[in-house]
């Protein structure tokens, strides 16, 4: 298969990339970037993205599979409609021109709580995504929802108490659908998705993702 991924830098997408590139069953992994990933490797291909003008990279949109894993926080991109427009806007235009361009399968990174029905902005903002690439009727598309992610080396220091917190709520056996996912661990299903379910439209919940 030939994949494409989007938010490649991030940290799942780093996982991802590197996962895909371990996997045989990946003969391509092409990854839209604003700046180098500093990867090398023989299956590899970057193209170097202005996101604002995906219609320039069209032609590059072509492939098997297409992996969403494009996302900010509210403190990095500056303000809602900045968030709006990496999480939610971005995505949709790269989805668009997939579909278009005959990808058959889309797996997106949303979250727990994602409804286009929520009053609360983030959960909103990715059930709008979720909807929307849903409605471009790809052959399979695959929405996994997981919650709080356990970055390598993050720098954002109420990550690290919520984990604590979250971890020690586990160990004694409160909120163990909850419990806190490896960016690494989530980045293995979203690999594992495409070659093992059917057509039509999966999403695999938080409480589902460990098992799957």
């Amino acid at each position: 298969m030939k994949a494409l991924i989007i938010g490649a830098t991030g940290a799942t997408g780093k996982d991802l990339t590197n996962i895909l590139l371990q996997n045989p069953a990946y003969t391509e992994v092409v990854i839209f970037v604003r700046r180098s990933a500093g990867i090398s490797h023989p299956r590899l291909t970057e193209i170097m993205t202005d996101f604002d003008k995906l219609e320039d990279v069209a032609d590059a949109i072509r492939g098997d599979v297409w992996f969403n894993c494009m996302g900010s926080t509210l403190k990095t991109a500056g303000s809602k409609e900045k968030q709006w427009h990496i999480d939610y806007e971005i995505p949709l235009k790269f989805a668009e021109i997939a579909k278009r361009n005959g990808v058959p399968k889309a797996v997106l990174v949303s979250a727990f709580g994602a409804s286009p029905r929520s009053k609360i902005f983030y959960s909103n903002m990715k059930g709008k995504l979720e909807e929307d690439v849903s409605k471009l009727a790809f052959d399979q598309c695959v929405i996994f929802k997981p919650g709080m992610l356990l970055r390598k080396d993050t720098d954002r220091a109420g990550e690290h108490v919520f984990a604590a917190i979250l971890k020690f709520l586990n160990r004694i056996g409160l909120l163990r659908k909850h419990r806190p996912l490896d960016t690494y661990i989530l980045a293995e299903k979203l690999a594992k998705a495409p070659g093992v379910l059917p057509a039509g439209k999966h999403v695999i919940s938080l409480d589902k993702i460990f098992d799957f």
